[in-house]
């Protein structure tokens, strides 16, 4: 029996390569999702890193009334450019140049009103539309510093301490780790590893099922000395094999691109290691399974090539549900998501990334819930090649 369904796996195989589009679509998805994610957070790092690198451009109108006030900006890494004073519509035409992060306005009174212990008014014109965000906060501290520090000296010039001010001190301690806060802002983008496992082998599901039957190939491998469950053994074998082969090089460029990126920069690390990458692999090996034999049983049950197409498309899905039900839900991590199909090895892979404790049990639910999926979904494809109406397409 073994041998009879490896002939048919081995010819499954032989046709799936000979398919130029299911092998540029694998190639496709199996680099698309890891450089997308490596794309997002090498942006995310050049924005946490561009102020330091590049200094912040701030356009200032009447720097010459606070000397103490520019200084500070300059150690701050602020690029001070003096200008001539500027009206409202003068402002919003050198903002939208984005030529400067923003333009700060020190009224001509400053020096007047800071004698007099009044409130010196300083204006900071910025616009939002543009993404700047970063650097306006930047500017912002140095301004609220630059107050508090008038203020405590005030405070001391009347024999008052600043510590008045300030009658509760609260002192923070974070106890997070790099690696786990990595675990959250990367957890959310983890599930897209697995969802390219469900379209690795969608062609190939597709073309050996609904197919074979419209080309009439399908009636001449049942009058071949095979049973209908050997039949379907060869080519659950073919799909998965597409899917594990995909799936293994998608993980493995992601962590490699990960391992790469500088994420040390924006307070966060990628600690995976090799062993618990490949742990993570075969755990995950199963879910190839379960995603050729649901799309297989699916493509099973259409009345034509077309319709298997529709349905499956749909079918993707399915991977796509843990993403979008966890973060609504916000549910912790517990037990029994490992034994839930793509939610399982969404939360194994993060879990791994955390540096958490991930036991054998979580190893083996991980595996076994993907696994009796997949064999419900095979004993439904075998008891369905024995009809005569599905072969006949009737």
């Amino acid at each position: 029996m073994t041998s009879r369904a490896l002939v048919v796996l081995f010819k499954e195989l032989r046709e799936a390569l000979r398919d130029k589009r299911a092998l540029s679509l694998l190639a496709l998805f199996v680099v698309m999702y890891p450089a997308i994610i490596g794309f997002t957070l090498n942006r995310i790092i050049d924005k946490a890193g561009s102020p330091e690198r590049e200094g912040i451009q701030l356009t200032v109108v009447g720097s010459e009334y606070a000397p103490t006030l520019m200084a500070q900006l300059k150690q701050k890494n602020v690029i001070v450019t003096p200008h001539a004073p500027l009206d409202e519509q003068a402002t919003t035409d050198l903002l939208r140049t984005a030529k400067t992060v923003a333009v700060l306005k020190i009224d001509a009174k400053f020096v007047e009103n800071y004698a007099a212990m009044r409130p010196a008014r300083v204006e900071l014109w910025y616009d939002s539309a543009i993404d700047n965000g970063r650097k306006i906060d930047e500017v912002e501290n140095v301004l609220r510093e630059y107050t508090s520090r008038i203020a405590q000296a005030r405070l001391l010039a009347h024999g008052v301490s600043p510590v008045t001010l300030v009658p509760v001190t609260v002192q923070k301690y974070d106890t997070g780790t790099s690696a786990s806060r990595s675990a959250m802002i990367i957890g959310a983008m983890l599930g897209s590893f697995f969802i390219p496992a469900f379209i690795f082998c969608l062609s190939t599901a597709v073309d050996t099922t609904a197919g074979e039957r419209e080309r009439r190939s399908l009636e001449v491998l049942m009058a071949q000395p095979v049973s209908p469950a050997q039949l379907v053994f060869g080519k659950l074998g073919a799909a998965t094999v597409l899917s594990a082969v995909g799936l293994t090089l998608e993980l493995v460029i992601a962590h490699a691109i990960l391992k790469w990126l500088p994420l040390e920069e924006i307070g966060l690390s990628w600690r995976l290691t090799t062993a618990d990458l490949t742990f993570a692999i075969l755990a995950s090996l199963p879910l190839c399974l379960f995603a050729a034999a649901f799309e297989i049983a699916l493509a099973m049950n259409a009345k034509s090539f077309k319709e298997a197409q529709s349905t499956l498309s749909f079918a993707i899905l399915v991977p796509m549900l843990p993403l979008i039900l966890i973060p609504m839900l916000d549910l912790q991590t517990a037990t029994w998501m490992y034994a839930v199909p793509v939610l399982s090895n969404m939360t194994l892979l993060r879990e791994l990334s955390k540096g958490a404790d991930i036991g054998l049990l979580h190893y083996t639910l991980t595996a076994a819930g993907s696994l009796v999926v997949a064999l419900l979904c095979y004993a439904f494809a075998a008891v369905r090649m024995k009809s005569e109406k599905y072969v006949l397409a009737v």
